[in-house]
């Protein structure tokens, strides 16, 4: 339980990354290492599955009930997150890159809890991107993997 209070202070207090650069992510982790990495990967799964615009390998990572916020709103499903901003958020990581600078993860008992601190750059909709992101991903252990049951996102103006 203290290090899931630990876990959100930190989510409140960092300063960005939503990523999924997993060689760079490794070099920069802390908390359960290995016994946290099946978690890692499905976290940076949904990523890769967003950058290549694979909606529905996006979705399968995701538990029918996630709940997604960001920008002061919420999606509180999968259809809903689906219905929403997945096209979004799969266009925008299609053509920005994303740095991990910094990952926290811990493992405790069928929950794991994700923290990532990033950088976005390029561009998107012709306009630059240059932000500082953070992100927060709460899973859960399944017979068949991890499933995200809540993400919130954060970012600002890298300048």
């Amino acid at each position: 339980m203290k290090r899931l209070l630990f876990a959100a202070i930190l989510a409140v207090a960092a300063p960005g990354a939503m990523a999924h650069d997993g060689a760079r992510a490794a070099a920069n982790t802390q908390g359960d290492g290995e016994a946290a990495r099946p978690a890692v990967a499905a976290v940076e799964a949904f990523h890769a599955a967003l950058g290549s615009g694979d909606a529905e390998a996006a979705l399968a990572l995701l538990a029918p009930d996630v709940m997604v916020l960001e920008e002061g709103g919420a999606e509180r499903s999968r259809e809903e997150y689906a219905g929403h901003h997945l096209p979004a958020d799969m266009a925008f990581a299609a053509a920005t890159e994303t740095v991990t600078t910094h990952r926290a993860a811990w493992i405790e008992g069928d929950l794991a809890w994700v923290l990532t601190e990033g950088r976005v750059t390029r561009r998107f909709s012709d306009r630059p991107v240059d932000r500082l992101t953070a992100e927060t991903m709460i899973l859960q252990r399944h017979a068949d993997g991890w499933r995200i049951r809540h993400i919130h996102w954060s970012s600002r103006a890298a300048n």
